[in-house]
């Protein structure tokens, strides 16, 4: 039985809606979407990315994801923290990405944080310290939540750390991509499939 908000691909697999038609969102949905990020970098990617996503549609980011990957360094937290004035003006005229003086400068801030938290645990350990002890289990794309007591706790310890732009919604969301919670519609191909939960 799947769930009511599930497509069947013509291979034969349910997906939502929002990733069955696209092939872009389909293969993210596919091959990464809830898998656990398990390394800085990626997790400081994601990070950045979910903030660069506020206010935008998931698929625009996605889009822009190489370029974005091009002018931050591949997220190498050491490197964007190293970013200047003469980066930022770099960055405000690159059309590959998003060009948000905010979010721009928020992704330098958050570098910086997550380099002072390499002597505290390092950004890995203090995401996953957030973990829940269940995790969602929806038939309808409405009953997935958007923030949940953890995401706030999340969010509210991450801005105790320096970090900007991590709402407990944008953490939420980050929970979701990097497998720290499976909300993966009941009957989607890819529910339970991240060996977390």
């Amino acid at each position: 039985m799947s769930g009511a908000d599930l497509v069947n691909g013509e291979d034969g697999l349910a997906r939502p809606a929002w990733a069955a038609t696209d092939p872009l969102l389909r293969d993210y949905y596919d091959r990464e979407w809830g898998m656990p990020v398990r390394d800085e970098r990626g997790l400081f990617e994601r990070l950045s990315l979910e903030a660069f996503q506020s206010g935008l549609s998931w698929v625009t980011i996605l889009r822009k994801r190489t370029a974005f990957r091009a002018a931050f360094a591949d997220f190498d937290p050491e490197a964007v923290a190293a970013f200047d004035e003469v980066d930022v003006a770099r960055l405000m005229t690159d059309a590959g990405i998003v060009r948000n003086r905010a979010k721009v400068a928020a992704t330098i801030t958050n570098a910086r944080a997550t380099m002072d938290l390499r002597d505290r645990g390092g950004l890995v350990d203090l995401i996953w310290s957030f973990q829940p002890e269940t995790t969602p289990e929806p038939w309808t794309l409405a009953e997935i939540p958007t923030k949940s007591p953890e995401s706030a706790a999340l969010a509210k310890a991450l801005r105790g750390e320096g970090f900007v732009f991590v709402g407990p919604t944008t953490m939420y969301a980050l929970m979701e991509a990097a497998g720290l919670v499976d909300t993966h519609l009941i009957g989607s191909h890819r529910r339970g499939t991240s060996g977390v939960w």
